[in-house]
Protein backbone atom coordinates (compact mmCIF):
# COMPACT_ATOMS: atom_id res chain seq x y z
CA UNK A 1 0.00 0.00 0.00
CA UNK A 2 1.58 3.43 -1.01
CA UNK A 3 1.24 6.55 0.84
CA UNK A 4 -1.18 8.02 -1.31
CA UNK A 5 -3.94 4.75 -0.30
CA UNK A 6 -3.09 5.25 3.27
CA UNK A 7 -3.92 8.97 3.38
CA UNK A 8 -7.37 8.50 1.68
CA UNK A 9 -7.86 5.72 4.72
CA UNK A 10 -7.04 8.68 7.25
CA UNK A 11 -9.62 8.77 9.80
CA UNK A 12 -11.64 11.60 10.17
CA UNK A 13 -12.74 13.24 13.91
CA UNK A 14 -15.58 14.70 15.00
CA UNK A 15 -13.27 17.00 16.61
CA UNK A 16 -11.91 17.69 13.18
CA UNK A 17 -15.38 18.63 12.03
CA UNK A 18 -17.64 21.40 11.84
CA UNK A 19 -19.41 22.26 15.39
CA UNK A 20 -22.73 21.29 15.62
CA UNK A 21 -25.46 24.12 16.80
CA UNK A 22 -28.07 20.43 18.30
CA UNK A 23 -26.00 17.90 19.00
CA UNK A 24 -29.16 15.72 19.52
CA UNK A 25 -30.19 15.32 16.36
CA UNK A 26 -26.90 14.45 15.03
CA UNK A 27 -24.25 15.19 11.95
CA UNK A 28 -27.24 13.69 9.70
CA UNK A 29 -29.75 16.16 9.87
CA UNK A 30 -26.68 19.30 10.01
CA UNK A 31 -25.98 18.09 6.28
CA UNK A 32 -30.09 17.55 5.45
CA UNK A 33 -30.75 21.60 7.12
CA UNK A 34 -27.51 22.11 4.85
CA UNK A 35 -28.77 21.20 1.90
CA UNK A 36 -32.21 22.41 2.27
CA UNK A 37 -30.45 25.80 2.34
CA UNK A 38 -29.06 25.15 -1.68
CA UNK A 39 -32.53 24.33 -2.72
CA UNK A 40 -33.73 26.99 -5.13
CA UNK A 41 -36.88 26.09 -5.52
CA UNK A 42 -39.37 27.17 -3.08
CA UNK A 43 -41.96 25.07 -2.73
CA UNK A 44 -39.64 21.92 -2.94
CA UNK A 45 -37.35 23.80 -0.52
CA UNK A 46 -40.92 23.40 1.89
CA UNK A 47 -41.28 20.16 1.18
CA UNK A 48 -38.35 19.12 2.37
CA UNK A 49 -38.46 21.53 5.42
CA UNK A 50 -41.73 19.52 6.66
CA UNK A 51 -39.94 15.92 5.71
CA UNK A 52 -37.03 17.26 7.90
CA UNK A 53 -39.03 18.20 10.64
CA UNK A 54 -40.52 14.54 10.71
CA UNK A 55 -36.99 13.11 10.79
CA UNK A 56 -36.39 15.16 13.63
CA UNK A 57 -39.77 13.91 15.42
CA UNK A 58 -38.23 10.25 14.87
CA UNK A 59 -35.24 11.23 16.55
CA UNK A 60 -36.26 12.97 19.41
CA UNK A 61 -39.62 11.69 20.55
CA UNK A 62 -39.45 13.23 24.03
CA UNK A 63 -40.32 16.49 22.41
CA UNK A 64 -44.31 15.01 22.78
CA UNK A 65 -43.81 15.37 26.39
CA UNK A 66 -44.09 19.32 25.70
CA UNK A 67 -47.65 20.73 24.81
CA UNK A 68 -46.70 23.01 21.47
CA UNK A 69 -43.76 20.08 20.49
CA UNK A 70 -44.57 21.05 17.30
CA UNK A 71 -43.29 24.85 17.27
CA UNK A 72 -40.63 23.68 19.59
CA UNK A 73 -39.30 20.96 16.63
CA UNK A 74 -39.52 24.19 14.22
CA UNK A 75 -37.44 26.41 16.32
CA UNK A 76 -34.26 23.72 16.44
CA UNK A 77 -34.74 23.79 12.58
CA UNK A 78 -34.41 27.30 12.14
CA UNK A 79 -30.92 26.78 15.05
CA UNK A 80 -29.65 24.03 13.29
CA UNK A 81 -29.56 26.33 10.10
CA UNK A 82 -27.59 29.24 12.19
CA UNK A 83 -30.99 31.35 11.61
CA UNK A 84 -30.43 31.76 7.85
CA UNK A 85 -33.25 28.96 6.52
CA UNK A 86 -36.04 30.90 4.17
CA UNK A 87 -38.86 28.63 4.24
CA UNK A 88 -42.90 28.65 4.82
CA UNK A 89 -42.88 27.96 8.47
CA UNK A 90 -45.67 27.44 10.38
CA UNK A 91 -44.16 29.55 13.23
CA UNK A 92 -41.74 32.68 12.84
CA UNK A 93 -38.03 32.44 13.25
CA UNK A 94 -36.86 32.85 16.63
CA UNK A 95 -34.40 35.52 17.30
CA UNK A 96 -30.92 34.54 17.52
CA UNK A 97 -30.80 36.46 20.96
CA UNK A 98 -32.92 33.91 22.52
CA UNK A 99 -30.04 31.32 22.50
CA UNK A 100 -28.26 33.52 24.87
CA UNK A 101 -31.09 34.09 27.54
CA UNK A 102 -30.28 33.37 30.72
CA UNK A 103 -32.82 31.26 32.01
CA UNK A 104 -35.03 33.24 35.91
CA UNK A 105 -33.26 32.67 39.01
CA UNK A 106 -35.00 30.78 41.27
CA UNK A 107 -35.46 32.19 44.53
CA UNK A 108 -33.97 30.62 47.06
CA UNK A 109 -34.94 30.35 50.69
CA UNK A 110 -32.17 31.39 52.93
CA UNK A 111 -33.36 30.95 56.53
CA UNK A 112 -31.32 28.16 57.99
CA UNK A 113 -33.08 25.21 59.20
CA UNK A 114 -33.98 25.42 62.68
CA UNK A 115 -33.94 21.60 63.08
CA UNK A 116 -31.42 19.74 60.22
CA UNK A 117 -33.13 16.09 60.96
CA UNK A 118 -36.53 17.23 60.27
CA UNK A 119 -35.59 19.06 57.13
CA UNK A 120 -37.20 22.58 55.65
CA UNK A 121 -40.20 20.39 54.32
CA UNK A 122 -40.96 19.78 58.28
CA UNK A 123 -40.96 23.79 58.77
CA UNK A 124 -43.53 24.32 55.93
CA UNK A 125 -45.96 21.89 57.01
CA UNK A 126 -45.49 23.39 60.61
CA UNK A 127 -45.82 26.84 59.07
CA UNK A 128 -48.90 25.94 57.35
CA UNK A 129 -50.89 24.15 60.13
CA UNK A 130 -50.35 27.40 62.04
CA UNK A 131 -52.25 29.51 60.50
CA UNK A 132 -55.47 26.90 60.78
CA UNK A 133 -58.20 27.54 63.15
CA UNK A 134 -58.19 25.32 66.31
CA UNK A 135 -60.07 22.32 65.97
CA UNK A 136 -60.71 18.93 64.58
CA UNK A 137 -59.11 19.37 61.37
CA UNK A 138 -56.31 21.02 63.06
CA UNK A 139 -55.91 18.36 65.71
CA UNK A 140 -55.68 15.89 62.61
CA UNK A 141 -53.04 17.49 61.03
CA UNK A 142 -50.87 18.01 63.83
CA UNK A 143 -51.27 14.39 65.00
CA UNK A 144 -50.43 13.65 61.15
CA UNK A 145 -47.51 15.84 61.34
CA UNK A 146 -45.90 14.46 64.69
CA UNK A 147 -46.11 10.70 63.63
CA UNK A 148 -44.04 11.90 60.67
CA UNK A 149 -41.77 13.61 62.40
CA UNK A 150 -41.30 10.47 64.78
CA UNK A 151 -40.88 8.86 61.52
CA UNK A 152 -37.81 10.89 60.50
CA UNK A 153 -36.85 11.13 64.31
CA UNK A 154 -36.40 6.86 63.84
CA UNK A 155 -34.80 7.03 60.73
CA UNK A 156 -31.62 8.62 61.80
CA UNK A 157 -31.71 7.80 65.85
CA UNK A 158 -31.28 4.15 67.39
CA UNK A 159 -33.41 4.92 70.55
CA UNK A 160 -37.17 5.49 70.70
CA UNK A 161 -38.21 8.90 70.87
CA UNK A 162 -41.21 9.74 73.36
CA UNK A 163 -44.29 11.64 71.71
CA UNK A 164 -43.51 14.49 74.60
CA UNK A 165 -40.28 15.28 72.36
CA UNK A 166 -42.23 15.15 69.59
CA UNK A 167 -44.99 16.97 71.12
CA UNK A 168 -41.87 19.70 71.85
CA UNK A 169 -40.01 20.17 69.00
CA UNK A 170 -43.40 21.20 66.87
CA UNK A 171 -44.22 23.50 69.29
CA UNK A 172 -40.44 25.05 69.70
CA UNK A 173 -40.47 24.74 65.90
CA UNK A 174 -43.54 26.95 65.38
CA UNK A 175 -42.39 29.18 68.17
CA UNK A 176 -45.33 28.60 70.16
CA UNK A 177 -47.78 29.14 67.56
CA UNK A 178 -49.03 25.73 67.73
CA UNK A 179 -50.12 24.16 71.51
CA UNK A 180 -50.45 20.26 70.87
CA UNK A 181 -54.00 19.26 72.20
CA UNK A 182 -53.87 17.43 75.80
CA UNK A 183 -54.17 13.82 75.63
CA UNK A 184 -53.11 13.61 71.83
CA UNK A 185 -51.18 10.31 71.32
CA UNK A 186 -49.25 8.85 68.85
CA UNK A 187 -49.90 4.83 69.28
CA UNK A 188 -46.87 2.42 69.50
CA UNK A 189 -44.41 2.01 67.07
CA UNK A 190 -41.48 -0.25 66.15
CA UNK A 191 -38.37 1.60 65.80
CA UNK A 192 -36.64 -1.43 64.28
CA UNK A 193 -38.45 -0.94 61.32
CA UNK A 194 -37.08 2.82 60.20
CA UNK A 195 -33.38 2.29 59.26
CA UNK A 196 -31.35 4.86 57.34
CA UNK A 197 -30.82 5.60 53.15
CA UNK A 198 -29.41 2.15 52.30
CA UNK A 199 -29.15 0.63 55.20
CA UNK A 200 -31.24 -1.75 53.98
CA UNK A 201 -28.93 -2.41 50.93
CA UNK A 202 -26.17 -2.91 53.41
CA UNK A 203 -27.77 -5.45 55.65
CA UNK A 204 -29.24 -7.42 52.40
CA UNK A 205 -24.99 -7.58 51.29
CA UNK A 206 -24.37 -8.77 54.57
CA UNK A 207 -26.99 -11.23 54.91
CA UNK A 208 -25.77 -12.75 51.20
CA UNK A 209 -21.86 -12.72 52.59
CA UNK A 210 -22.84 -15.04 55.58
CA UNK A 211 -25.43 -17.48 53.18
CA UNK A 212 -22.72 -17.90 51.15
CA UNK A 213 -19.71 -18.24 53.87
CA UNK A 214 -21.94 -20.83 55.79
CA UNK A 215 -22.42 -22.55 52.25
CA UNK A 216 -18.63 -22.71 51.74
CA UNK A 217 -18.13 -24.72 55.56
CA UNK A 218 -20.89 -27.22 54.74
CA UNK A 219 -19.03 -27.83 51.40
CA UNK A 220 -15.83 -28.84 53.39
CA UNK A 221 -17.54 -30.78 55.80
Amino acid sequence: MDNKEIDTCKLLYNTERVRLHIPEYGRNVQKMVDYLKTIEDREKRNEQARAIIKVMEILNPSVHLLEDYEHKLWDHLFVISGFDLDVDAPYPMPAPESLNQRPEVVPIKKKPIKAVHYGRNIESMIDLIAEKEDGETKTAMIRALAIYMRQQYLIWNKDMVADETIFQDIERLSDNRIKVPEGLQLGRVDSGQYSRPGMGQSKSKNQNMRQKNNQKNFRKK
